[in-house]
């Protein structure tokens, strides 16, 4: 039994880990020097963090490709891409921890919570930066337009 327990943990382990190791990809556009350990290690971190922090039942794990010599520090969400103009641990972790926030909660699910909070916050929501009533708004087809600012990675740590 206790054998069968540790084979058991020894795959989950390594299950993780390689489910992990797909979710990283690195393209180094300007072929700077970077520890891919560590970079494997922060995204390991992050995502568990995430996953911790939020109770998620399920494994945090989005796929996440890093590219090094951009020409400015930002979040891509559409293409899930941490672009950065030289490593900078601070500023991986930051979108890592951001992407697998995204990654915990599916489109649909954000838009029904959305949906809800403009219901119960009263009769009028902005969408678009335009003012609405709730009874006028379809917030199925609202679209959340992050700004460039909001995307941006300010590098703080």
């Amino acid at each position: 039994m206790t054998n069968r327990l540790s084979l058991l943990m020894v795959f989950l382990i390594l299950a993780t880990v390689c489910l992990a190791q797909e979710g990283l990809s690195v393209q180094n556009k300007g072929k700077q020097k970077w520890p891919a350990a560590e970079a494997q290690k922060i995204y390991l971190s992050a995502c568990s963090v995430v996953q911790r922090e939020f109770g998620s039942n399920r494994p945090v794990a989005p796929r996440v490709t890093l590219v090094l010599g951009a020409s400015k520090n930002e979040v891509w969400f559409q293409g899930q891409e941490i672009r950065l103009t030289k490593w900078d641990r601070y500023a991986f972790a930051q979108g890592v921890v951001w992407l697998a926030f995204v990654d915990l909660m599916p489109s649909q699910q954000r838009l029904a919570i959305a949906k809800r909070a403009v219901t119960l916050g009263g009769s009028i929501g902005i969408v678009n930066g335009v003012q609405a009533r709730s009874d006028s708004m379809d917030c199925a087809s609202a679209t959340f337009v992050p700004s460039q600012e909001m995307l941006r990675m300010t590098g703080e740590r």
